[in-house]
Formats: C-alpha cells, sequence, structure tokens
C-alpha cells in the first residue's frame, strides 16, 4: 500500500491516544446509545478533557492551537471504529469553524473555549423542510429591531439538536436579495422562544441525535450574528468545502475497516469445506475494492494537503465527497454479501456499517448536487 506521509510522530502519538479514548469510552457503551438515540452530555466532557474536540482552535481561544490534520484523525478513528453516534465533527469541523473563521475576536472568546472542553455543544442550523441543499431557498427569518434581531423559522434533521447549547442559524435577514440576503446567526438555546422538537427516528446513525429546531420571535443580539449581514451565504459555501472534505475522510476509513473485517472473516468462515476467501470471486472482489479505496485515501490525502494551504475549492470537495461516499455504500454492500446470513444480523459491525453509510450520499449536499457542482466547472470551460 502506498505509505501516507501526511502525519508526523506526534501526530500518531494522537491517533493512539484518539484509539484508545474511544476503544474505552466509546465502542463499549455505543448499542446502548442507539437505544437511547443520543450520547450521554458527559461524553462530551471526556471528550473535550481528551484533546478530542476542536484540537486546532488556538491556544488563545482555549484550544491545543493543533492543526488540522488533528481533526483528521479524529474523523478517521471514529470512522473505523464505527463510532457514529458522537456528533464530535459537526462540533468542532462545521460550527466550531464557522466561529473561528468569522467570528469577532469576542464571540470567539465567548463561545469556543466552552466548544473545546465539551461544556458548550453546537450544532449547525441549515436545513429545512423546504431548504435542504439549496439555502436560498429557506424561510427562517431574521428581522432587525434595533440592538436585536427577531427570529421566527424552523429547522430540520439537525444533528447535536437535542444537546446543543448554541446554534449557528442560517437566516433570511433580506428576503428580497436572493443569496445575499442570508445571515447567520449564533443563537444560544436558552433564549425565551426556542424550542427544540422530536428527536428524529433514523434508520441509521442512531446513537446521533438529530432533531427539529423551532424559533418564536427569539430575541437575540445583533452581536450574536457572523460577519457582516447578507454575508451568509457565502460564507456558508466556503465551508461546505471543509464539512463535505471530513465526509470524504471518514467514508475512506470507513471502507478500510469494512474490508479490513470482511478479510479476516472471510478467512475464517467455511463454506463447502473451504474458507470463504479461497473462492476466486471473494479475492478478486476484495482486491478490486482495495484498490479502488487505496485511489480514493490518495485523493482524500491529496485535499487535505489543499485544505491546508487553504486551497481547496468547491469543485475538488464536491469531487471527493462524491466518489468517496459513493464508494463507501458500495464497498458496505459487497462485503456484507460475504457474511451471507451473519450480516444482516445487527450484532456484526458489518450491518451497522450498512446502514450507517447510506446518509453519506445525502448529507453535506447529495451525490446529484455534487455531481451538478462539478458539471458546471467542466461545461463552462
Amino acid at each position: 500500500m502506498i505509505p501516507r506521509t501526511l502525519f508526523t510522530d506526534e501526530h500518531q502519538m494522537f491517533r493512539d491516544a484518539a484509539r484508545r479514548f474511544i476503544a474505552e469510552e466509546i465502542v463499549p457503551f455505543h448499542g446502548e446509545w442507539e437505544k437511547l438515540g443520543m450520547v450521554p452530555r458527559e461524553l462530551w466532557r471526556r471528550a473535550g478533557a481528551a484533546g478530542l474536540l476542536c484540537p486546532n482552535v488556538p491556544e488563545e481561544y482555549g484550544g491545543p492551537g493543533a492543526d488540522f490534520l488533528y481533526n483528521v484523525v479524529i474523523a478517521e478513528e471514529l470512522g473505523r471504529a464505527g463510532a457514529t453516534g458522537p456528533g464530535f465533527t459537526v462540533h468542532s469541523d462545521m460550527v466550531a469553524s464557522y466561529i473561528l473563521g468569522f467570528g469577532t475576536d469576542e464571540q470567539k472568546k465567548r463561545w469556543l473555549p466552552g466548544m473545546v472542553s465539551g461544556d458548550i455543544v453546537g450544532a449547525l442550523g441549515l436545513t429545512e423542510p423546504v431548504a435542504g441543499s439549496d439555502l436560498k431557498a429557506l424561510r427562517t427569518r431574521a428581522v432587525r429591531a434595533g440592538d436585536e434581531y427577531v427570529i421566527n423559522g424552523q429547522k430540520t434533521y439537525i444533528s447535536n439538536g437535542q444537546l446543543c447549547d448554541i446554534v449557528v442559524l442560517a437566516c433570511k435577514t433580506d428576503p428580497e436579495a436572493g443569496s445575499k440576503g442570508v445571515s447567520l446567526i449564533v443563537v444560544e438555546v436558552d433564549r425565551k422562544g426556542f424550542q427544540r422538537g422530536r428527536r428524529l427516528e433514523k434508520f441509521g446513525l442512531k446513537a446521533q441525535d438529530t432533531s427539529e429546531l423551532f424559533f418564536s420571535d427569539v430575541h437575540v443580539p445583533v452581536g450574536n450574528r457572523l460577519g457582516d449581514e447578507g454575508a451568509g451565504f457565502k460564507m456558508a459555501m466556503a465551508k461546505l468545502a471543509h464539512e463535505r472534505l471530513i465526509i470524504a475522510v471518514n467514508a475512506v476509513a470507513v471502507s478500510e475497516a469494512v474490508l479490513e473485517y470482511t478479510i479476516s472473516y472471510t478467512r475464517d468462515r467455511k463454506v463447502f469445506g473451504r474458507s470463504v476467501a479461497e473462492f476466486q470471486n471473494t479475492r478478486f472482489k476484495i482486491a478490486e475494492y482495495t484498490s479502488q479505496v487505496q485511489g480514493a485515501r490518495v485523493f482524500v490525502d491529496r485535499c487535505i494537503e489543499l485544505a491546508l494551504d487553504n486551497k481547496l475549492d468547491s469543485v475538488d470537495s464536491a469531487m471527493v465527497k462524491m466518489v468517496t461516499t459513493e464508494l463507501q455504500c458500495k464497498v458496505v454492500d459487497e462485503c456484507l454479501q460475504f457474511f451471507g446470513g451473519y450480516g444482516y444480523m445487527l450484532e456484526y459491525p458489518i450491518s451497522h456499517a450498512y446502514i450507517d453509510s447510506r446518509i453519506r450520499r445525502i448529507a453535506g449536499g447529495s451525490s446529484e448536487v455534487m455531481r451538478e457542482i462539478v458539471s458546471r466547472k467542466i461545461f463552462q470551460s
């Protein structure tokens, strides 16, 4: 296999620590959390103490001041373990990323230290019942009233929705201005008029709380707005590239883990007096998907390099998200087949990988939207 050269010995030490934390603090309890529909709040504080939240936040805002590769390590190790319950990447790589990238010094000092420690859990409020991948169509309104905004609207499919303390909320501040009428406002959930809706029942990611959120005359200071009024759409487009890369990072890690334990299973499982691994179909399929995942890994690592240099654009991130998540779904489907009836039983990790993978072709922008982004680039040249 092609060696990875992105990571230093310090990154590897952090990976070992993250892997131990996940093995000891998450994996043994994940099944129970799937029944509950969320992880316990205390896990966030333990993860913060272990340095697994917002590692790239600078020291002046309470963070370790590490590079983005530490975030990558966390996403990979969660994927490798099948730990889909903790919404750490939403918190660290989406919510904190918006505040760090577009917040004022005062805003960063107000929210980021608590996000690093796990005392503040963040959620990202973009999706609405009628506005998924199309942010210009959102209906949540924020009307200026002196030094405040009055917010009314609804969000849905919000990860960390039941546990969050703050929501980076996409609102229409000027409904006549199209994409230039969208603003991002941080809403603390203890404000009057905010209400959590039901925890949504999903067929996958069962331990990750996903919710509806409602806003009824919620008064928020203008000082909670990130960046300029009307700049929200542009900011969201800038950060979506980062979000899609993290999804791709996780997708490849899941694919690699699934191949690893499928190879182990087929070596031990006997059919007609032979191990499943001895059949040519098994060996050829595993060789095919191992090669494809290796190719995806090289693509992802190149995109990580671009992100480290602030050169990752919307087209490359759309490409890598589309390729890796569709490959993930294909790999887990083909590998489940080697397990036969056992693959359909929830006691086997392959079944969880199968049901948890399907959302990856939707979340962060569907594969169809990714194709649209890529095709526009191709045909405009």
